[in-house]
């Protein structure tokens, strides 16, 4: 699922420091790394069979999204997993699906959090070209309920429309730095049953009806409403992927009692 939110990103051709930056990620989501030493550059130059250039252009890709740190004297540390980049699409791709499970609900708790703030502020600043723009998104979702890839696109611009109307730089930037997420969690509620998509439609156009009567205590309402019917269906996906990985590991498990 989550590998898929990538658009032009996910048919490029990685680069090599940043396939090994993956592999090495990866081997410390699944414990092979514990937080404090990490392979020097030295390290990954021998293992991997690299340069020292492409080693050290991989550490560079580590300490970009928050998971190593790099000292003077090229010693390398994996700082703590709650300080990793994980608004990067980047690392997203890189994380098991249970993860990225655990993100995306995370990830409605900040959008219940801050969206109906937002769509309240917006309701009373909101211009007449942007309340055009809306309706024309609105008219879009609803000939689009047959193609859910092409119904994100218009879902997210309409959310952030109203992130634009609200007139607020730092929130605005907020919002578009978690669009990769935001993508994976559209994939998973927009499918969820075969009318999920045309119910999203009505709960838009209960937004739109709240900004376009420049009522914010109506559209802080209507938006938290709309989120929050989210929420049993991340849960429900969440539980679908811990219990898919039970009985994944379940073989292995039992061999290795015997």
């Amino acid at each position: 699922m989550h590998r898929r939110q990538e658009s032009s990103d996910a048919v490029k051709v990685r680069t090599l420091p940043v396939q090994v930056a993956a592999h090495l990620t990866r081997r410390i989501v699944n414990g092979e790394i514990a937080e404090g030493r990490a392979p020097s550059e030295l390290d990954i130059s021998r293992e991997f069979g690299v340069s020292r250039v492409v080693a050290r252009e991989t550490l560079k890709i580590l300490a970009s999204l928050d998971i190593v740190d790099i000292a003077q004297g090229r010693r390398v540390t994996v700082r703590p997993r709650a300080e990793w980049d994980y608004l990067s699409p980047l690392l997203v791709e890189w994380l098991p699906e249970e993860l990225v499970d655990e993100l995306l609900q995370e990830l409605l708790q900040a959008r219940v959090l801050l969206e109906p703030e937002l769509a309240a502020m917006a309701a009373a600043a909101i211009t007449d070209e942007t309340l055009a723009r809306l309706r024309a998104a609105i008219d879009r979702m609803a000939g689009l309920e047959d193609d859910p890839d092409a119904y994100l696109e218009v879902d997210h611009e309409f959310h952030m429309e109203i992130c634009r109307a609200a007139n607020n730089r730092i929130l605005d930037r907020i919002m578009y730095s978690a669009r990769w997420l935001g993508t994976a969690s559209r994939r998973v509620t927009n499918q969820a049953s075969p009318d999920s998509l045309r119910r999203a439609t009505e709960a838009h156009a209960e937004v739109f009806a709240a900004l376009e009567a420049r009522d914010p205590e109506t559209a802080r309402a209507t938006m938290r409403a709309h989120l929050q019917r989210n929420s049993p269906i991340l849960a429900a996906k969440e539980q679908e992927t811990k219990r898919a990985a039970t009985w994944r590991d379940a073989p292995a498990s039992t061999a290795d009692e015997e």
